[in-house]
């Protein structure tokens, strides 16, 4: 057992305080966050309309195609470059022997979240202090609107590790300029060729803005940062560009202008979708600029997170269209903040959130058994009959190792909530409850939803109609993710 030794303002000695548990919480966050990214990975065909396109791309590269310019069946222009779509084919490649190419594809979005819950954990620690990296890393898993996408096979999900890399590197840079310069570069080489200019940019303008604005960043330890993170990110950003523009100089062009095209103005709707994708980060994190608002201006970690906010903000709705996915770059910086914000809630505005996620989740684990046993049973009869209607399911059947995993995530769930309340309780309940929430559609629900969301049996039935020779289809309204599962299956 450890002890911690405080002092009185007079330097006393204060009676030793035993730090109970340390070990169990961080074996509980490892377990914790274990679950959150295995469960959702496997199981299921491609969803439309998000991995359609990633599939036909990852299919192409498996087969020698495309390698560099990834470029789904139906389309003519690249639109992300090739990082994310080449880990998922290497994955594809090197776990096909035990896992279909759409699961073993998939595994990369585990890899890539992975190592972004372990920089959001960093960047806690280094922004607040030790112990404030496991609930930085909670608040980071209970992001509602995180859990979907962080299981699909989109290049947004790399990204995201790119941007937290990044960020990481900032709040390092005046501790350790080294090696923040070497995380810098990559973290933004990431992000380039994960989705482009834009996920990049908000990182390199927020590192060249601090030492604009504030002071506190204008020293030659970052001056080092800067130039030795421009050494690191060349060639990430050079090296593609330059391969793209000898295979075909067109591609280059187009992806480019497509690019650097800032005509939108989707600040209103990024803003209003925040207002649910970022639970419960944002309101902590409101709280605490409220909470810090004499020393925002300041103080170099308020400076980093509000700096990078603003400018990701303003470089979004600029450039995304009005897609929920574009804001989770966003997620960084408002975790970051709510890190540290979490346990200077009142005693009240805490409760309040930990009860809202008690019910929240509370009442999503009841409808999803709910539903489950509606369409096992038969009754409730119109309960069966609808979700029998939405599933596209003729009949179901019970699969006893998802059952048992779906038990015990409920269980943990009832353990956990009966716990000692507290601010830190409060975080940790959202964590556990929306990974129990996922766990119980992943394995209970998850038939329904890919009967749903594929269009596995469409594909293969249209497979079964075609003429044994045939030299193209004609179609009618069909859309580009529909041509691309076509092209897969």
């Amino acid at each position: 057992m450890a002890f911690e030794i405080d002092h009185d303002w007079q330097g006393n000695l204060a009676t030793p305080r035993a730090r109970i548990g340390e070990a169990a919480k961080t074996r509980l966050l490892i377990i914790l966050c274990c679950i959150w990214i295995c469960i959702g990975l496997i199981g299921h065909h491609p969803w439309k309309p998000n991995e359609s396109t990633s599939i036909s791309i990852i299919k192409s590269m498996l087969a020698g195609e495309h390698l560099l310019d990834p470029i789904a069946v139906g389309e003519t222009a690249i639109k992300n470059p090739p990082l994310y779509y080449l880990t998922a084919a290497t994955f594809s490649k090197v776990l096909s022997p035990i896992l279909n190419i759409h699961d073993a594809a998939r595994i990369v979005s585990g890899f890539w979240m992975a190592l972004t819950l372990l920089l959001t954990g960093m960047i806690g620690r280094e922004l607040w202090g030790e112990g404030i990296g496991r609930q930085t890393t909670f608040i980071m898993l209970s992001s509602i609107g995180l859990i979907a996408t962080a299981h699909l096979l989109m290049p947004e999900v790399s990204a995201l590790t790119g941007s937290a890399m990044a960020f990481y590197a900032l709040a390092l840079a005046k501790r350790r300029p080294f090696r923040a310069s070497v995380l810098l570069g990559t973290g933004i080489g990431i992000s380039f060729m994960s989705t482009g200019i834009i996920t990049a940019a908000i990182s390199l303008l927020t590192a060249i803005a601090l030492p604009l604005f504030f002071k506190a960043w204008r020293s030659k330890s970052y001056v080092i940062v800067l130039g030795l993170a421009a050494f690191t990110l060349a060639p990430w950003v050079l090296l593609w560009p330059a391969l793209i523009w000898h295979i075909s100089p067109s591609h280059l062009s187009n992806w480019w202008q497509n690019q650097i095209q800032f005509s939108q103005f989707n600040h209103l709707y990024s803003l209003r979708t925040l207002c649910w994708f970022a639970w419960p980060a944002l309101p902590i994190a409101a709280w605490g600029i409220w909470r810090f608002r004499s020393g925002l201006l300041f103080k170099p970690k308020f400076q980093l997170i509000i700096t990078f906010f603003v400018i990701g903000f303003i470089l979004i709705g600029m450039k995304a269209k009005s897609t929920d996915v574009n804001v989770l770059t966003l997620l960084v910086p408002l975790v970051a903040m709510a890190g540290g914000c979490a346990e200077t809630l009142k005693r009240g505005a805490a409760g309040a959130l930990n009860w809202f996620g008690l019910t929240l989740f509370g009442l999503m684990g009841i409808l999803i058994w709910l539903g489950w046993i509606a369409i096992m049973t038969g009754y409730p009869a119109k309960l069966s009959e609808r979700m029998h209607i939405l599933s596209g399911l003729s009949e179901a059947h019970i699969n006893i190792p998802a059952l048992i995993i779906a038990l015990l995530a409920t269980l943990i769930w009832a353990i956990t909530i009966n716990a000692k309340r507290s601010n830190r309780a409060a975080v940790t309940d959202w964590a556990v409850g929306i990974t129990m929430a996922w766990a119980l559609l992943m394995t209970l629900w998850l038939p329904m939803i890919d009967s749903a969301k594929s269009y596995q049996g469409v594909m293969l039935g249209i497979k079964k109609s075609l003429p044994a020779k045939h030299a193209c289809i004609n179609s009618t309204g069909f859309g580009q993710p529909q041509k691309a599962l076509l092209d897969y299956y």
